[in-house]
């Protein structure tokens, strides 16, 4: 199992990640969903140890990782890295060679793996010739190419067509099947909620939902909502009836003029005001639409 205790990170005022906690089971297809911005990234490069974290701790088969353990990684950055002039074959195999696999296994996993995305009768090719979609498919080769334990895969789905997320999907569904963790993050909820066995949902670096998919769609029957109310703090949604609050975010300048356009108020509340957001769950959503559209009680 891959667990991820109390990741903190900080850089200077912005703070990436805070107390985020989840684990993923060997096996298992798990999704990473969050906005822009919202820490999915620094978690990943953190269990991959591209970053450190200020606090916690990440723990793979309940030992923390250790710099070894991290060679049984695969790992698909946002930054996509392939070198243009190099036939994807032979990057394959050395990029295999350099986690430690041996030079016959590597070549065999380097053809295996063209053949199960579509490119073996392109893999002798320089990267640079080929389709940014087919240099997307060398990339995420890259990070499967040596047979890891876990795999962690930044937006994979991104610049690929339909019939590249399909194959790519069914690839995903196979390699949880033979006991790897997959943890990937994507901004398409649907593909998510179809492959994933479970989800953890940040915003702002926090966990604001997590588990397993079939239970979270239950519970979907209680809608979640962030909602900005400018000149006010948390405690107006505490009074409402029916209302649960999940998180409350420090109280924002810029929420707070925004706020204030659409409300056509002018400046009232300036950029010195105050707009506290809150995520709430609602059992009558309908019952609060107006605090959710207008954003205020």
């Amino acid at each position: 199992m891959l667990e991820l205790d109390g990741l903190s990170r900080r850089y200077g005022d912005v703070v990436a990640l805070q107390e985020l906690s989840f684990s993923v089971e060997a096996g298992q297809l798990f999704g990473f969903v969050g906005a822009n911005g919202a820490g999915k990234t620094t978690a990943m490069r953190i269990v991959v140890g591209l970053e450190r974290a200020d606090a916690g701790e990440v723990r793979w088969q309940g030992d923390s990782v250790a710099r070894l353990a991290r060679r049984r990684f695969g790992y698909l950055p946002e930054e996509r890295g392939l070198y243009p002039n190099m036939q994807a074959r032979w990057q394959l195999t050395y990029l295999a060679r350099l986690r430690g696999v041996g030079r016959a296994a590597a070549r065999r996993a380097a053809d295996d793996w063209l053949q199960r995305l579509g490119l073996a009768e392109r893999g002798d090719e320089p990267v640079q010739q080929l389709s940014l979609g087919n240099q997307q498919r060398v990339q995420l080769a890259a990070a499967m190419v040596h047979d890891p334990d876990v795999l962690l895969l930044d937006e994979p789905f991104a610049g690929l067509d339909p019939m590249g997320v399909d194959a790519l999907s069914e690839v995903l569904v196979a390699v949880a099947g033979e006991g790897v963790a997959v943890v990937f993050s994507s901004h398409q909820l649907e593909l998510v909620e179809h492959l994933c066995d479970a989800v953890a949902i940040i915003d702002d670096g926090r966990l604001v939902a997590g588990g397993r998919v079939d239970e979270l769609r239950r519970a979907g029957r209680r809608r979640q909502w962030r909602v900005d109310v400018a000149g006010a703090d948390s405690a107006w949604a505490t009074a409402l009836a029916g209302v649960h609050v999940r998180h409350t975010f420090a109280p924002d300048p810029d929420h707070a003029a925004a706020h204030a356009r659409r409300a056509g108020e002018g400046d009232e509340h300036g950029p010195d005001g105050d707009c506290t957001a809150v995520i709430v769950e609602l059992e009558d959503g309908e019952r609060y639409r107006e605090v959710v559209t207008e954003g205020s009680p």
